[in-house]
């Protein structure tokens, strides 16, 4: 569904992003891990058509963004790290905003509605003014704003930032169960958010995909059987080893 091959992103002389390559299906759950800086919101704003490659290609469903934009948008649910929501609206009509733009029917938003709802535990505030609500539940209305029309495809930078406990929990739970039938990606640089998900992981760091794999393999290559340790030993100390040879 997602064919990321060989991106390249440059901002003035740094590059961010250096020849990233992976695919992902319908079904996948996958969390983009990596420390800060490492370039999870530059992929995912080429993922999304936010931002162009200077080099390589991203292919949805194998087309292009130069041959087939709005049919993909369409596909896609994104919610940005910022949340960027119109803060004076309700969640209520933010939600039926999203549904309109996206043509949905009364019957289709109303089932759709009541899911979001559910999952993200929203329907103490549908009636609240987005400017009035706490972090979590603003974080969580992105989220929805996100998933209202149904995309096959959810990208989400950093979705749990500002929860508590008790919402990281619902809203994990939520994430798998909308990996039973769409393609969800989300960003993180915390450990926990892919452990508990026990998701695909691509970790990456210094703007390259340093290894593809399970949390039980991204464990594996730690010394001592931790996720801390297989992190510090990808990224940190792989990065300090190539700048010695240099």
């Amino acid at each position: 569904m997602i064919e990321a091959q060989g991106l390249i992103k440059n901002f003035d002389r740094r590059r961010v992003l250096d020849g990233v390559n992976f695919s992902a299906q319908s079904g996948e759950l996958i969390t983009l891990l990596g420390p800060n800086g490492a370039g999870k919101t530059t992929l995912m704003r080429l993922i999304c058509g936010y931002l162009a490659p200077d080099a390589g290609a991203v292919r949805i469903d194998g087309r292009s963004y130069e041959t087939s934009r709005t049919e993909i948008l369409r596909k896609l649910g994104y919610m940005p790290e910022n949340t960027p929501l119109y803060k004076e609206l309700t969640v209520f009509e933010h939600l039926c905003l999203v549904g309109r733009v996206f043509g949905l029917d009364k019957k289709e938003f109303s089932a759709t509605l009541e899911e979001v709802c559910d999952g993200l535990e929203l329907y103490p505030v549908l009636g609240q003014k987005i400017q009035t609500l706490s972090k979590g539940y603003t974080r969580r209305t992105g989220i929805a704003v996100a998933m209202i029309h149904r995309p096959q495809i959810l990208i989400l930078d950093e979705p749990t930032e500002g929860l508590d406990p008790n919402q990281k929990t619902a809203v994990r739970k939520y994430l798998r169960r909308c990996a039973e039938k769409a393609l969800v990606l989300i960003s993180t640089h915390l450990l926990e958010e892919a452990e508990t998900l026990d998701s695909r992981v691509l970790l990456l760091a210094d703007g390259k995909i340093c290894t593809d794999t399970t949390v039980a393999g991204l464990r594996a290559c730690s010394r001592d059987g931790t996720l801390a340790d297989a992190f510090h030993r990808l990224t940190a100390e792989k990065t300090i080893a190539e700048e010695n040879e240099r």
